[in-house]
């Protein structure tokens, strides 16, 4: 039986080996304890507080700002309704516009 050396575990965020005595379990895979932190806030995270989507990690808070239901109803009580996109929490594509979705009536420009 031919000598196996052991699998070396990279950590997803900055690719260097993880060893036993650094490591954080999360989301499916080893990461470093220094590197297991929130996409958006950079908060540490621990394996009951954190959220993936397509590889990144976010703490609850932050995963549903930017991935949540948005509008009427799902903010913080009275006085929420905003016109935030969330274009600083890295939201691109927003349905959400202050512009009319309307065609411009001929002559009125």
């Amino acid at each position: 039986m031919p000598f196996k050396p052991p699998e070396i575990v990279r950590c997803p965020k900055c690719s260097k080996a993880v060893y036993a005595a650094e490591e954080v379990l999360g989301a499916g895979q080893k990461w470093h304890k220094m590197c297991f932190t929130c996409g958006l806030c950079k908060k540490m995270l621990e394996s009951t507080t954190v959220a993936e989507h397509d590889g990144q990690v976010y703490c609850k808070q932050c995963y549903g700002r930017k991935f949540g239901p948005k509008g009427y109803g799902f903010g913080g009580g009275a006085g929420c309704l905003s016109m935030d996109s969330g274009e600083h929490l890295g939201n691109k594509d927003t349905a959400m516009s202050n512009k009319p979705n309307y065609p411009v009536p001929p002559g009125s420009q």
